[in-house]
């Protein structure tokens, strides 16, 4: 295992202790953040609190971003496969499915920054799908970047 996933698997685990136990979010429900497809939409309506409760400056933007997007993250990895690279002019990670015979990539950081400042119409758990529906559609060649 490489560097890069073990920060986002120990980002992620974190995540989940720290959100599971916190009594402010009482809808978190015992064991829901576990990685499973469905858990998603726990923690879309995680962020949509998080929304209206936070300041949301580009420092605190950044850091749920990230800490909340190496969750998903997780959970496409563990459900659908795929490996990280690192996005060097980015400054952030990518997930990338089916190499060598072709690419679905996801930038969860971006699109959880994207749910923490438009809503709902950067939905979570729409995003995971689409990139389930891609990995299944893709043929050989393929090169696809889910935005």
């Amino acid at each position: 295992m490489n560097e890069l996933m073990n920060d986002i698997i120990h980002t992620a685990d974190h995540f989940v202790e720290n959100f599971s136990q916190d009594p402010v979010y009482t809808f978190i429900q015992k064991d829901s953040l576990d990685y499973s497809i469905e858990s998603l939409v726990v923690v879309d309506e995680l962020l949509d609190e998080l929304r209206s409760d936070l300041e949301l400056d580009e420092d605190t933007l950044y850091n749920m971003s990230s800490m909340i997007g190496c969750y998903v993250f997780e959970t496409a990895r563990k459900n659908y496969g795929g490996e990280y690279l690192w996005v060097r002019n980015e400054e952030q990670p990518v997930l990338v499915a089916g190499r060598p015979d072709f690419q679905v990539s996801i930038r969860a950081w971006q699109k959880v920054k994207g749910r923490l400042v438009n809503g709902k119409e950067d939905s979570i758990p729409f995003y995971i799908a689409g990139y389930q529906e891609h990995i299944d559609a893709a043929k050989k060649g393929d090169f696809i970047m889910i935005v």
